[in-house]
């Protein structure tokens, strides 16, 4: 059994979420996937709750990649030899097995980029320059990553659009009747996460969508947080743009995904220009190819497309429900664990929240707390979180935050509420 020691509780979950039964959730078996877990840091076994940050692999992952470039590597599209075919196939499957993870209607909806940050930048600078105009107003929430506000505050600089911020409450939860006043005609853009990054808070991204559909605006959803953590489907929620990055769906950096409505996608223009991209290019004029591929220039990222492909397909096969009902156990029980430990306030209590748990101690500097424990093998993340409106918002600089992920156990849990004790014990 790799890493920290499991409670008996961890063997095997069993669980409901509503009327639908969930089949035990053997995270034994689930930590053997993942070769990086056996190991120890400083002599402790490593007890890994950055995944807000970015997530472990599994070795189906690992394994994709290295088959790629051992037995059918050559760049994609256009090559009439049998490698470059087998690698275009294996990468337009990637695209395949991410439409079908989020629901969306076609892979041609599906475009891959570097990541979240860039499909954010993609839809500001392709559909924002094209469509938005002086005065026209975007509308954030208090609780954005920066990679959901620089981007528009650019275009704002360039442009003259209007952002405009909803607030959160004490608890973190979106405050969804300033968000329905806020609203108006002059509304041509809602651009929100799904879960935040620094909080845990689910917002109620259907109910937002639907209002500001109603208002006649469009809305980018950034899913960084929800794609490991909850079943997404597109046409359900019925988003216009959606995206998240593979490396927190347990895949390779490097990648990441923007969904888009087709025909929006086809009525942008492109937003970087060079080969694969094109129709026909003369030096008087260059014609473009419709979505995916006119935001697709140059050699694409092959090898991390596919590692994205089997990492969908592991949380998919694992159950996307089995995973939510067993980290929510998770950060339940963290916190309850860490509400015990005097000095210690958690920072974020929404209604409706996924497994992050922020926290800052009355002893100590986030900082000196994500030193401190890392000598006992436990690895979390200390800072503002790209979510420095949302540090002033609760009036602190930063906060330590554990994030927990489908290979994390209450033992864990144990493992970290044990080393904060030590923190109080060396700083008081």
């Amino acid at each position: 059994m790799s890493g920290a020691t499991l409670a008996p509780q961890d063997a095997a979950v069993a669980t409901s979420i509503g009327d639908n039964s969930i089949a035990s959730y053997d995270v034994e078996a689930v930590r053997r996937d993942f070769p990086i877990l056996g190991q120890e840091v400083y002599g402790k076994p490593l007890v890994y709750l950055d995944n807000a940050a970015s997530a472990q692999k599994p070795a189906v992952v690992i394994d994709s990649m290295r088959e790629t470039m051992e037995t059918y590597y050559s760049n994609v599209h256009r090559g009439l030899h049998r490698l470059s075919q087998l690698s275009t196939d294996a990468f337009e499957a990637a695209r395949d097995k991410v439409a079908g993870f989020i629901n969306a209607e076609s892979s041609d909806e599906i475009v891959f980029l570097r990541g979240a940050t860039e499909a954010i930048n993609l839809v500001a600078f392709s559909y924002g320059r094209a469509f938005l105009k002086a005065g026209d107003e975007v509308l954030i929430s208090e609780m954005e990553h920066h990679a959901n506000i620089v981007p528009w505050q650019l275009l704002r600089d360039e442009t003259g659009i209007v952002i405009k911020v909803v607030p959160i409450d004490d608890d973190g939860n979106l405050m969804l009747e300033t968000y329905k006043e806020l609203l108006s005609p002059k509304t041509k853009l809602v651009a929100m996460t799904h879960i935040s990054n620094a909080l845990g808070t689910i917002v109620p991204i259907k109910e937002v969508i639907r209002l500001a559909h109603a208002a006649g605006a469009k809305v980018l959803v950034d899913g960084c947080q929800a794609g490991p953590h909850m079943k997404i489907d597109v046409r359900d929620l019925d988003a216009d743009f959606y995206c998240f990055s593979s490396h927190k769906v347990y895949g390779p950096t490097g990648i990441g995904v923007l969904y888009g409505k087709l025909d929006i996608l086809n009525s942008m223009p492109p937003h970087h220009g060079g080969g694969e991209m094109i129709d026909r290019v003369t030096f008087e004029k260059t014609t473009y190819k419709e979505a995916p591929h006119r935001f697709e220039p140059g050699t694409p990222a092959i090898i991390e497309a596919i590692g994205f492909g089997a990492a969908v397909d592991y949380v998919k096969n694992l159950g996307q429900e089995r995973i939510a009902a067993h980290e929510h156990g998770l950060m339940a029980y963290a916190t309850e664990r860490m509400s015990e430990i005097e000095g210690v306030r958690i920072i974020g209590q929404a209604q409706e929240k996924a497994s992050i748990v922020s926290f800052v101690m009355d002893s100590a500097h986030a900082h000196d707390i994500g030193t401190i424990i890392d000598r006992a093998g436990v690895a979390v993340r200390a800072g503002h979180h790209c979510a420095q409106p949302l540090m002033a918002r609760f009036e602190v600089s930063a906060t330590a935050r554990a994030s927990f992920g489908l290979y994390n156990t209450r033992a864990e849990v144990d493992a970290l509420v044990a080393a904060l004790y030590k923190v109080k014990e060396l700083l008081g």
